[in-house]
């Protein structure tokens, strides 16, 4: 910190990285677009993207290590915004994911004319919570024991146990994507089974 500096505050210097950051998620937006609808150059512009992305985070990192460590900006009151900060940001996630639920309840215990007056709406099939859903609650709360294990074991400085709990906080995200790819060997255009065709089919022609 500045010894001609009269406040605890950090004062940030003019940084390229978040434009450098947001031409990156730019480039890798337009760019998987492209790969995934097959044009010319979409591969291309997806890596560019991820690569500026990459990059972006390195040397953004980079700063804040060395504002923090060797110039010594990161005072107590800039930690405990910091701190705030990081509250802040679980609460909007905890408002985030309310939001869906109260909208959830909403319109299946008081469903709309709009919608037939029923819940679900006809024609929507509904998967059976005790079959991947149910799969997908367990494996995101295993790997939520998992990285809080992890996260203990490196305050204890337990270096080997916070290895296993990393690689057990990663492998169920592995079954969880291969669960979520394998099903069904189709694009989204096409339907995973006949009655999803036989379904979309039939909306064509109407």
């Amino acid at each position: 910190m500045s010894v001609s500096q009269k406040h605890p505050y950090h004062l940030v210097d003019p940084s390229p990285w978040p434009l450098l950051g947001s031409l990156g998620a730019l480039a890798s937006t337009i760019g998987g677009v492209m790969y995934m609808h097959y044009f010319t150059g979409g591969g291309t512009l997806l890596s560019l993207g991820l690569g500026m992305i990459l990059y972006t985070m390195f040397v953004w990192w980079r700063d804040v290590i060395r504002e923090s460590t060797y110039e010594g900006h990161h005072t107590f009151v800039v930690q405990l915004g910091l701190r705030y900060g990081m509250i802040l940001f679980i609460v909007s996630e905890v408002m985030f994911f309310l939001a869906f639920f109260w909208a959830f309840f909403h319109s299946s215990l008081a469903p709309t004319v709009e919608i037939g007056a029923i819940w679900p709406p006809k024609g929507i099939d509904v998967l059976n919570p005790w079959g991947i859903p149910f799969l997908n609650t367990l494996i995101l709360l295993s790997s939520g024991a998992a990285v809080t294990w992890a996260h203990h074991a490196i305050l204890a400085g337990f270096k080997k146990q916070a290895v296993y709990a990393l690689v057990a906080t990663r492998r169920p995200l592995d079954y969880q994507g291969n669960f979520l790819i394998t099903p069904c060997n189709h694009t989204i255009a096409d339907a995973c089974n006949e009655t999803d065709a036989t379904y979309h089919l039939n909306k064509l022609g109407q």
